[in-house]
């Protein structure tokens, strides 16, 4: 049975990070483990908060893990808070992926053009530092951009524009790379290069009016689910593409969206 190891913050209040993804990978036969880069109170987007650094637990942990034997079939990473971590953790998915062990890294920075609030200009390079140690990267468009130095626009790109960057992506050490949440040619898309076979391909979407927090998280389990059961890069973001828009659809009259979507509620649709 194929594991694997969540390494993003903690948020008590609010079904986003670990607890929009734990459920998912579960309910799909995946055991999901975690290392928690920080507790936050809740998610940052309520605009008060309190946080608990845990990169000193980090630092104790993972030595344990290597002497207990623990290994994992895949690692999925989400937010870094500080340089040490980042490190760590980028010095850690080295160490397993020469094991066979596959790197997910989401970039989680900000999104429509702003870095998310309590996201400073410093997790840019922390990201690039685990961007370099990616099978595949999964940043959106905003942080995509703010990853190879471009600018952001709201207008949208035209395709080559959009093999430019996921280029880009590549050459900061990614195998293969996706960019979600991106107009690409007036439609909302989302691209991806597939290094196994050299390949874009582009997806499109339907924009749901309303925004709904943690659904960047829920896209990225699916389509780990799907990838690691030996679906292609293309099929699994399809996959994880239509869970999200039903789980969106599901729960659009909600009314505290900054909250997340109750997953517990939704792993029918998978």
């Amino acid at each position: 049975m194929k594991q694997v190891l969540l390494i993003n913050d903690i948020a008590g209040y609010g079904k986003v990070g670990m607890a929009g993804m734990l459920p998912i990978l579960s309910y799909m036969g995946l055991p999901a483990f975690n290392l928690p880069t920080m507790l936050v109170s809740n998610t940052l987007n309520y605009g008060d908060y309190a946080q608990l650094d845990t990169t000193e637990y980090m630092r104790q942990t993972i030595p344990v893990w290597q002497r207990l034997g623990f290994h994992f079939d895949a690692i999925c990473t989400g937010l870094m808070f500080n340089e040490v971590q980042a490190r760590l953790v980028a010095r850690f998915c080295r160490e397993q992926s020469e094991k066979g062990c596959t790197v997910f890294v989401d970039p989680v920075m900000g999104d429509e053009g702003s870095l998310y609030h309590g996201i400073g200009r410093q997790q840019i390079e922390l990201m690039r530092e685990m961007v370099s140690v990616a099978h595949l990267t999964i940043p959106n468009y905003t942080e995509a951009c703010f990853l190879t130095d471009r600018v952001y626009k709201a207008w949208g790109i035209s395709k080559d524009e959009a093999c430019e960057i996921l280029g880009q992506l590549t050459a900061i050490g990614a195998r293969s790379a996706l960019i979600t949440s991106c107009v690409i040619e007036g439609k909302p898309q989302v691209c991806g290069y597939d290094h196994t076979d050299g390949s874009y391909f582009f997806h499109d979407y339907e924009v749901i009016p309303g925004q709904f927090h943690g659904t960047g998280d829920i896209f990225a389990a699916v389509l780990i689910g799907h990838f690691m059961k030996g679906e292609s890069l293309s099929d699994s973001t399809r996959q994880a593409m239509n869970v999200v828009s039903q789980m969106i659809d599901r729960n659009r009259h909600v009314e505290d969206r900054l909250c997340g979507i109750f997953i517990e509620r939704c792993l029918d649709l998978l």
